[in-house]
Order: structure tokens, then C-alpha cells, then sequence
């Protein structure tokens, strides 16, 4: 498009708006903090304050405190974790936590971890927090926690019940919030912490809009509106010069018709050139603003891969959004996923699952070939294709049939899936989600994590993360449905749940069964635990006529009760799992003198180690067995 002297005087303004504007406009560079390290937004120090939190104080001074106004509360800086350009965390120290704690945990009864009030830029989160009821006397059918009753006189603490029906009168008790983590307070099992881990949570106009601007109560460094005002003064007489000098070209040079068709032709060649270099830009800051060059597509791209989101190209569909195929114009075959509604949350897993698939490489975990941008019509996340479907489909699908999946595959399906989330955990990262359709099969059953929306960053100081429950029907840890503590054993116990689909290719829910055998977790405890092994695994394997693949398979299944063991204490880790099936599959069967926690594998111990009576939820009845002990973290 040729420019013109009409747009030139349009444009004046604007550019001379743009001088004045983008000198002052807000900027996050990194900045100094004594003690602590290079800080950036949102963290900020008083020398160099400009937005987001109020700014860290004492940065300029070593040995000094570090301190922090989070809401209307001040605390001490301990550390500072940048973990996403929106979730970002921090370690503190209320000044008003009892300082003599160790000497005198009791003192803590009297303390509660401040209520934080949220921003309209920021929201905040505690991680490692534990809620209990400190009530002046006795209330029936609930077990006060036995350390606080015996050695904290005048104080009966007690977990919040589940029911709101069973919370006491709020003249009687009262609700305390303890930080905990992994410090030891002799022979208790409540592991107290005077550090408070905080997750900083950007609003959602940051994530879509970049719009995080200045809180009211800071201002703007008037020396540095000065500097860019006089910045902008000096750019409108260049732009003035330039117009001026465009006039007198415009009016002086003659152009014939040859010439000016030239050049139009060098104009729309010149524009075109630059918007391939503005398009090619524009997606590498994308790129880097959406976890550090993950390849950004464009809506109409994706939407021509996959033929307008045919529904002929389904793939499959679940909780959060349907997967399309589709075929790149570089010939490259995709899954592209659809996020089913753009609102908060959705943004969230978005950009979580990106967040986490960017920083992991594992030949058993599904590749991100890229997404569209935050700010696209459209959410969808690019992954590679996945030719042969999932291990659902496999197992009890439209593609199950008899003989197609041997025990020897489904054994190494097994080590390969172990070994993913061995890596997960390693990294950090619970799953959250593990299930048979989330895992996929290429051409040689080989195996593919997939589905990381649910998924968290786990802090490495912390046990637990306090989350609400999440996960699928059947594969949830019922430990974290119950207690909402979310740990790398709540995708032990999902697991446990696969490897017996895997021995009985039956689904994790089927409301046709008997009503105790619905939740498969409930029909295999049962069954394994009467040593009826063989009324829970499917006949095709060979089980009754191949003596060998009898022995691996009750291996495996004695291996899966232990990981759903409703006390998570008594699971073992997905690093023992994986070394116990790669055990199984080199041909070692007898795991007797293998412990977990001091839990052997025999069937004497299987027996005894189970309550007599089990729920259709998988609660053990208390009636009939030792009363479940609390976690180790709490």
C-alpha cells in the first residue's frame, strides 16, 4: 500500500502520542536484593519500585531483614521462587510466629497464618497450611489429635471434620491455620515450620492483557516522567523533520506512469517484506512469552489442519476439550487440542500444560509441537500424533478384542508408564490425572503420557500441596478426595489402578457391577486380599495354562495392592514401583524379601494387612481395623 501525505498527517499524532507514551511505560527488569539474589516482577526493592508488589525492603543492606507487605500483613523474605511468568512463589516468616516454637510447640495454639486480601492484579495462595479446630472442650465422635491432647493442657485440637453437619459450635472452637513442612518436633507426627510458603498468582488481565499496572498506593519516579517527557519532546520535532522533508519530496519529485507503477510495486513488495518480518517477530516474542519458544499458530492455521474442526477428525473428547487430527502444510501429522471455553480457568490449564510439557523430555511422555497465542480466538495446544489410540481402547474400548494386547505387552506397558511418571515425580510434577485414556499407544504399543491440564508443580521443600480434589472417577487417591493434600502418592495409588485394568482389562468404573465391585480399586482389594486372583484377571492372558505369566501377573497384583493402600504413608514411591516391575519382567516373582515402608509381599501379610471390611468408596471400616493414621507431613 502506498503511503500518502494524508496518512502522514494522521499518523503525526499518534507518533508524537507513542514519544511521549512508551518512555514512561512500565518495564520489569531484574534488580539486586542483598541476601536473596536478582528479584523481578512481580517482586520489586525500594530503590527501583515501579509495580507490582509492594517492594521488598532492605535489599541495600547485608545481613539486614528482608521485608515484604503481602495484603495488609508483613513478613520476612527467606526466599524467592520464580516458577512461571504468572505463578511465581515465596518463602516467609510471620514476625508474630512464636519464636521460642521449638522449645514450646504449644505456644503455637495461640497463632494463625494472617488472612491475606487479594488485589485486582494479584492473588495469593498457601501451600504448606494446615487447618485445625482448637476447642475448649471434648466433642464426641471426633478423635482429637493425641500429641496436642497429651502435653498442650487447656486445648483440644482436632482435624475439621468432613461434614459440615459435624462442625461444633463456633463458641466452642475455634479455626487455626499452622504452617508446616518437613522440621521435626521429637516423637509427634505434626511437623511444624515457622517458614509459609505463598504462591503470587497474576490476574487474569496480566495473563491475557499484559495489563498489570501500578497499584494505587506506588508511584511513578518523577524523574523518570521528566526523562521521558523530554525523550518524547526530541522525537515530535524528528517526526516533524520527516514529514516536512516527505512534502517537498512528494511535491518536487515528478513520478510518470511507469515509474509510479514501480513504485507501487516496490511499496507492496517493502510492506510485504516487513509484515513477514513483523509476523515472523510477533511469533517469536509470542513464543518466548508463552515458556520460552514453544512455536506459536496462528487460529486459521490449525483450523485449516484439521478442516475447520471436522467432525469426521475426532479423536477424542474429555473434561476440559475434544482432540481434532490433523495434517500441517509442512506434512507434519497433529493432534490439535480444543479447549471447550475460554474463561479463567481454562487460561489456567492452558497455559499449566504448556508450562509443564516445555520443560520435560521423556520418550514416554507425549511432545508439544506448540499452541495458539493467549490472545487468539481460540485456545489449542499442538501435540505430535499418536497413530494407535489409547490404552482404554486397548483394554476395554472399541478396539479391545481378545489375544490383541499379550501379557508381555501389557507388561512393558506397565515399566513404561512407571518409568514417565518416576520422571514426573523427579521433576517435580504430579500428574493428577493418570488413567488408561490418557495414555497412548504409537504403531509398536509403545507407550505416551498425555493430558497435563490437571497436572502441578510441586515445590521441592514442600510434602503436599492443598489443593480441592481433581482427577477422574475410579483413579483418585481417596486420601486426597478426603484431607484435599495433593503428593506424588496420589498418583501411586491412580497407578494402582492401572495395572489392574492392565491384569483384568475391565474399566476403573462400571456401574453394571455389583454395587461393591463398581470402583474396580474395591473389586481387586477384595479379591486380592482372599488370594481369588484368578476371578479378577481376564482369561485370554493365559493365566491357568502358562505358569510363568501366572507368576508375573501375581506379582503385579500384589504390587498394585500395595499401591492402593488407602494410608499413603504405606505406597510405596513410583521409584520403587518401576524397580519392582523391572524386577517382575526380568523374571524375578518372589518379592518377599522386597519391602516398602517394612511391608513385605507375601499373601500372609496381604491378609493382614487389609481392614476385613472395605466400602464402596474404598473407606476401611474403623470398626473392624486400627484407626487410619494422619499423614506424616501434617
Amino acid at each position: 500500500m502506498k503511503f500518502s501525505m494524508a496518512a502522514s498527517d494522521s499518523l503525526l499524532p499518534f507518533l508524537c502520542l507513542c514519544c511521549f507514551l512508551l518512555p514512561v511505560s512500565v518495564a520489569w527488569p531484574e534488580h539486586h536484593c542483598v541476601d536473596i539474589g536478582e528479584i523481578n516482577f512481580p517482586f520489586d526493592n525500594t530503590t527501583n519500585s515501579s509495580g507490582g508488589l509492594p517492594p521488598i525492603e532492605g535489599c541495600d543492606y547485608p545481613g539486614g531483614p528482608k521485608k515484604v507487605q503481602l495484603g495488609k500483613e508483613w513478613f520476612n523474605v527467606v526466599k524467592i521462587i520464580y516458577q512461571t511468568y504468572h505463578e511465581h512463589g515465596i518463602i516467609v516468616i510471620d514476625p508474630n510466629f512464636p519464636p521460642d516454637w521449638r522449645q514450646n510447640p504449644c505456644r503455637v495454639l495461640n497463632y494463625s497464618v494472617p488472612i491475606l486480601q487479594d488485589s485486582p492484579t494479584l492473588s495469593f495462595s498457601l501451600l504448606n497450611v494446615i487447618s485445625l479446630l482448637k476447642c475448649k472442650n471434648r466433642i464426641p465422635n471426633i478423635k482429637p489429635i493425641d500429641y496436642f491432647s497429651d502435653h498442650c493442657n487447656g486445648h483440644n485440637i482436632y482435624y475439621p471434620p468432613k461434614e459440615d453437619s459435624q462442625w461444633p459450635d463456633s463458641n466452642q472452637c475455634s479455626l487455626i491455620q499452622l504452617p508446616f513442612g518437613q522440621k521435626s518436633l521429637g516423637s509427634t507426627k505434626i511437623s511444624l515450620s515457622d517458614e509459609i510458603y505463598i504462591q503470587v498468582h497474576l490476574s487474569l488481565s496480566c495473563l491475557l492483557d499484559e495489563n498489570c499496572r501500578v497499584e494505587e498506593h506506588q508511584k511513578i519516579d518523577s524523574k523518570s516522567i521528566t526523562i521521558g517527557v523530554a525523550i518524547g519532546s526530541v522525537g515530535v520535532i524528528i517526526i516533524g523533520l520527516i514529514v516536512i522533508l516527505l512534502r517537498n519530496k512528494r511535491r518536487y519529485k515528478p513520478l510518470g506512469s511507469q515509474n509510479q507503477s514501480r513504485s507501487v510495486e516496490s511499496e507492496i513488495t517493502h510492506s510485504r517484506s516487513n509484515q513477514s518480518d513483523i509476523t515472523h517477530s510477533t511469533a517469536i516474542l509470542e513464543s518466548r512469552n508463552i515458556y520460552f519458544g514453544v512455536p506459536v499458530f496462528s487460529y486459521e492455521e490449525l483450523e485449516e489442519a484439521t478442516n475447520k474442526f471436522d467432525q469426521s477428525k475426532e479423536l477424542g473428547s474429555g473434561g476440559f476439550g475434544t482432540v481434532y487430527y490433523g495434517k500441517l502444510k509442512d506434512g507434519r501429522e497433529v493432534a490439535v487440542k480444543r479447549l471447550f471455553e475460554r474463561n479463567y480457568k481454562r487460561v489456567q490449564q492452558f497455559i499449566n500444560e504448556v508450562k509443564i510439557l516445555t520443560r520435560l523430555r521423556h520418550r514416554n511422555l507425549v511432545s508439544l509441537y506448540g499452541c495458539t497465542s493467549r490472545a487468539s480466538h481460540e485456545l489449542l495446544l499442538v501435540y505430535e500424533y499418536i497413530s494407535n489410540g489409547t490404552l482404554g481402547c486397548h483394554l476395554h474400548g472399541n478396539l479391545a478384542k481378545p489375544g490383541s494386547l499379550p501379557w508381555p505387552v501389557r507388561m512393558r506397558i506397565a515399566v513404561e508408564t512407571a518409568n514417565a511418571l518416576s520422571y514426573l515425580h523427579a521433576c517435580d510434577i504430579i500428574h493428577r490425572d493418570v488413567k488408561s485414556s490418557n495414555l497412548l499407544l504409537d504403531s509398536h504399543f509403545c507407550i505416551k503420557v498425555a493430558d497435563f491440564g490437571l497436572s502441578r508443580l510441586f515445590p521441592k521443600f514442600a510434602t503436599h500441596v492443598s489443593t480441592a480434589p481433581a482427577g477422574s472417577p475410579g483413579y483418585l487417591d481417596p486420601e486426597y478426595h478426603q484431607c484435599y493434600q495433593l503428593t506424588e502418592k496420589s498418583d501411586v495409588y491412580s497407578f494402582g489402578v492401572l495395572l489392574i485394568e492392565l491384569i483384568s482389562s475391565k474399566p476403573a468404573i462400571d456401574v453394571t457391577r455389583h454395587k461393591d465391585d463398581i470402583k474396580l480399586a474395591n473389586m481387586a482389594v477384595n479379591k486380592i486380599q482372599r488370594g481369588a486372583f484368578a476371578e479378577l484377571v481376564d482369561p485370554s492372558l493365559g493365566f491357568e495354562s502358562d505358569n510363568e505369566v501366572k507368576n508375573m501377573i501375581i506379582s503385579v497384583a500384589k504390587l498394585a495392592f500395595h499401591c492402593l493402600q488407602r494410608d499413603r504413608e504405606l505406597r510405596p514411591s513410583m521409584d520403587e514401583v518401576m524397580e519392582f516391575l523391572q524386577k517382575i519382567e526380568n523374571g524375578n516373582h518372589d518379592l518377599k524379601h522386597l519391602e516398602i515402608h517394612g511391608a513385605g509381599f507375601s499373601n500372609r501379610e496381604i491378609h493382614k494387612s487389609l481392614p476385613t471390611t472395605v466400602h464402596r468408596d474404598g473407606a476401611a471400616s474403623l470398626n473392624n481395623s486400627k484407626p487410619q493414621r494422619p499423614p506424616r507431613t501434617i
